[in-house]
């Protein structure tokens, strides 16, 4: 299966323009949908930002040697 790279401005015009085309149909919750919410999942996904790394349990064991 081919993998498209795309920038992130990309992936959000694209998931934008998805969400419109769900907005404007006559039946926005019709089956033949499903795959353009699949496709927007996706997307969404993608332009989720990486979460910031927790503490490391060595930084909270240096306290308490400290004591």
């Amino acid at each position: 299966m081919p993998t498209i790279n795309l920038t992130d401005d990309e992936l959000a015009a694209t998931a934008a323009a998805i969400r419109q085309t769900i907005a404007d149909d006559r039946f926005p919750h019709a089956p033949r949908l499903d795959p353009l919410r699949a496709a927007l999942g996706k997307f969404e996904a993608a332009l989720k930002p990486e979460p910031a790394p927790k503490a490391t349990p060595a930084a909270k064991a240096d306290k308490r040697a400290r004591r």
